[in-house]
């Protein structure tokens, strides 16, 4: 299941809410992780954005809920305006609210992504002999996402990776590459041992930096051309 509500507006068209939130990262003395509001805006972004194109939809706007006080609003603005500037989606509407009655000891942010998608019929992933695994890109968390941005999932090549056929995107959370391959296939239990790759599939990713891809052989040339020094094989046994 991901991380998303559908709704069906029309006979055609499916309403898509995607959402992220940050609390203990940014500027104030209390925060765990020290970073700009800029950057801690983007990433939360990058989370529901690319929830919301794994499920197929195209983003149409961003909801902000701020909790970091009013001064920091426009560097927020900054961070989901160079996440969408990446998707060039730079005329896409921005709005939210900030909450300045109250000064909160730690940095915190929600974030909603709203988008459209032609309508399918819901499905389950049925899981085959034929299907091949990747990760794409490297779980990080923390402090980790800045010290080896190198290894973070492009937004871009995440979308591009999305728009290639006969194969199933999703992003990986904090939770972990385990977790999110048991959310694709609910029908199939997986374990620590089944898994066979360099990655640690048990580590947080934090704010969706790699994703997992489920693909037919015929797309892998495609897929490792799109991805290329991002892909990481995954053997399941």
């Amino acid at each position: 299941m991901r991380d998303i509500i559908t709704i069906p507006l029309t006979s055609t068209d499916t309403l898509i809410i995607a959402s992220d939130n940050s609390g203990g990262i940014g500027m104030k003395a209390g925060d765990r992780v020290q970073v700009s509001y800029e950057t801690v805006a983007y990433y939360s972004f990058r989370v529901a954005a690319m929830e919301c194109i794994a499920a197929g939809g195209v983003p149409l706007s961003v909801v902000l809920h701020n909790f970091c006080g009013d001064h920091t609003w426009n560097d927020l603005i900054k961070g989901i305006q160079k996440g969408l500037a990446e998707l060039n989606l730079e005329d896409i509407p921005i709005t939210g609210s900030t909450e300045s009655n109250f000064p909160l000891q730690q940095s915190a942010i929600g974030l909603v992504v709203l988008g459209q998608r032609s309508f399918t019929k819901e499905s389950e992933n049925v899981l085959s002999a034929n299907l091949k695994f990747a990760v794409i890109g490297s779980p990080l968390v923390g402090n980790e996402v800045i010290d080896q941005a190198d290894k973070v999932l492009p937004l871009l090549i995440f979308q591009e990776i999305s728009k290639l056929e006969k194969l199933m995107v999703w992003p990986v959370g904090s939770k972990g590459i385990l977790y999110e391959i048991n959310q694709m296939f609910p029908n199939k239990k997986f374990t620590k041992e089944m898994l066979h790759t360099k990655l640690d599939v048990l580590k947080s990713s934090g704010p969706a930096t790699c994703c997992i891809i489920a693909y037919e052989q015929t797309q892998e040339e495609k897929l490792k051309k799109v991805a290329a020094g991002y892909y990481h094989f995954i053997t399941v046994k």
